[in-house]
């Protein structure tokens, strides 16, 4: 959905226990199984701008290139994708929140994921969590994983949920910010990323975590409008599976 994203990325190792159960805001996730299986069935859209709700969860693509499918699955938080030369490339499953509300109005922002990747991702690729706040516009990513290997950051370095994330804050242009900011933004908007230092295909992100440490930098965050379980693709040809994917808050 947004400005180009940067060749970053991470991934991991997880927790074990059993998976997250709580769907679509009811949290906070506290383990996840690293083995959870993907589930059968499921729907599969295809196309370059493509959204839903499924379980209490929003999901979608978009694309700048030739598009691709996402498939869901009635009452698990999971999804799979695939992509062809697609440019860039998004898809996600999360929440959307439209409110007008500070992230902190929500409480504990928690999300689970567990991935499988396979094939190429392009000239640069993310994933992990991902969305968008509104007045000041900001794109924000939370990197765990990649295609491409996870890429540096700024100078800054926390440490989250028990691993080290660098911090960094850019400046973009493009055309996902008159698709993503708050109405009427013109111009450019604010790229802000946390790299996890060691990649992990599986764990549990505090997201509100990442929001309060983006903060504590001086760099101004608006009105929670999305956070999505997220893989960004600058092209290639492959897939990815999450059996798990969801995103909670112990507030509404």
């Amino acid at each position: 959905m947004g400005g180009r994203a940067g060749g970053s990325g991470t991934a991991g190792s997880g927790t074990g226990g059993s998976a997250g159960s709580a769907v679509g805001g009811a949290g906070p996730i506290t383990t996840v199984d690293c083995s959870t299986p993907m589930p059968t069935g499921g729907k599969t859209y295809t196309g370059a701008n493509v959204n839903g709700t499924i379980n209490g969860l929003n999901y979608g693509i978009w694309t700048n290139g030739s598009g691709g499918s996402i498939t869901v699955f009635t009452d698990t938080p999971a999804f799979s994708t695939s992509w062809n030369n697609s440019s860039d490339f998004l898809a996600h499953l999360g929440l959307d929140f439209r409110t007008g509300k500070a992230y902190t109005a929500y409480g504990t922002i928690t999300a689970a994921f567990v991935e499988k990747k396979s094939g190429s991702g392009g000239g640069f690729s993310t994933i992990g969590i991902y969305g968008w706040t509104h007045s000041p516009c900001v794109e924000w990513y939370i990197t765990e994983d990649s295609f491409n290997g996870i890429g540096g950051g700024g100078g800054t370095t926390v440490t989250i949920d028990g691993g080290q994330y660098t911090l960094s804050n850019t400046m973009t242009t493009g055309t996902g910010g008159a698709n993503a900011c708050e109405s009427g933004h013109t111009g450019s908007w604010a790229q802000i990323r946390s790299n996890r230092k060691t990649a992990r295909t599986c764990g549990i992100v505090t997201v509100s975590d990442h929001f309060a440490a983006w903060e504590k930098q001086g760099w101004s965050l608006g009105t929670l409008s999305m956070v999505h379980i997220n893989i960004e693709v600058g092209g290639g040809n492959g897939s990815i599976d999450f059996p798990v994917a969801n995103v909670t808050t112990t507030s509404n």
